[in-house]
């Protein structure tokens, strides 16, 4: 591995180790986002299996936000998990039918949780 890489991976791995809860909570909404992109432009230029590992890893994301829940936040625990169910539902659908705007539209969702929590995080 070159040093450059070695150095950006170092980087990345004590941003994550010195993180704050909510900051960890931020970055996996901008990986879901980054990964989601790069899905949909994967898919538009007919990159079937780029696009199904970056949809893997955006869903990997979600399901981890959706295990992350406090369940005794209540109602706003509940919406965000029935909002992951459906967003990994709907990445499902993209994917068999090779739908790239059904990706947007999931992007488009969690770019809105992900500024309502970057708000909450100031």
């Amino acid at each position: 591995m070159n040093p450059a890489l070695q150095a950006q991976n170092a980087y990345k791995q004590n941003s994550v180790l010195s993180a704050s809860p909510e900051q960890l909570v931020l970055m996996l909404y901008d990986g879901a986002l980054r990964f989601l992109g790069q899905a949909a432009t994967a898919m538009r230029e007919g990159d079937v299996p780029t696009a199904n590992g970056r949809l893997r890893r955006a869903e990997a994301i979600l399901d981890e936000l959706r295990a992350t829940l406090d369940p005794s936040a209540g109602d706003i625990a509940e919406r965000l998990e029935a909002i992951y169910v459906f967003c990994r539902q709907f990445l499902v659908e993209a994917q068999l039918e090779q739908d790239a705007a059904k990706i947007d539209s999931v992007a488009g969702l969690v770019g809105e949780l992900r500024g309502a929590w970057a708000a909450i995080c100031q």
